[in-house]
């Protein structure tokens, strides 16, 4: 059951970095975010501890709830073209994310466990989602979308962590999900006020006002 949410999480991926909106974009964070969720769970059932219980808990109310649901109220405010603007086209950015997980499953398999297992599995994807994020905010020229590049990066960050250290301290998770939050609230203000000063969010042409 947890292999089958590892690849839930990674699929997600490969449609966060095809899809060509950013509903479409959003609604696919929500959806990896809850397959990082069930595999939490999954763990937490297996353990017994309370505080990968709580950790998963955090997990479904601030990454599958309340940031979706705040970003989906940016949208509703600042009506943004459903457009992300690719640098790079969606066949290609999907071709891209397919190299990554086998370079992830190369450095894994070579470099920090033997070929095979749930810790290769779980560390392959961890890599993989990684790279996906920063492409995402790399070839995006939507704000909100490099916003949501940065939260795909950070599952994967999550993830790698708690299987490489077999899970980090109860209160450093409580500290790395308040940070994300009030980060991402912090970015969406930002990108409210951008939209309001100059009526769009695409940086590409943001980057026109350099001096």
């Amino acid at each position: 059951m947890h292999v089958i949410m590892l690849f839930g999480v990674l699929l997600s991926s490969y449609l966060m970095v095809a899809t060509k909106r950013i509903s479409a974009l959003i609604r696919t964070f929500r959806y990896q975010s809850l397959f990082l969720f069930m595999a939490t769970f999954a763990v937490a059932l297996k353990e017994r501890q309370a505080e990968l219980y709580a950790i998963a808990g955090l997990l479904l109310v601030i990454k599958v709830l309340a940031i979706p649901h705040f970003l989906y109220r940016i949208i509703k405010r600042i009506r943004p073209s459903e457009d992300l603007g690719l640098f790079i086209n969606a066949q290609l950015s999907l071709a891209c994310a397919l190299s990554f997980t086998w370079l992830s499953w190369v450095f894994t398999s070579r470099l920090i466990t033997p070929p095979g297992g749930t810790q290769g599995i779980m560390i392959t994807v961890a890599f993989s989602v990684v790279l996906a994020g920063i492409f995402i905010m790399v070839s995006r020229m939507m704000a909100l979308a490099q916003i949501i590049g940065l939260l795909v990066m950070e599952n994967g960050l999550f993830l790698l962590a708690s299987t490489v250290s077999g899970g980090m301290p109860f209160f450093v998770e409580i500290a790395i999900f308040f940070d994300v939050f009030v980060s991402v609230i912090i970015m969406g203000i930002f990108v409210y006020r951008i939209n309001k000063l100059f009526t769009h969010i695409d940086v590409n042409k943001l980057s026109s006002l350099k001096g």
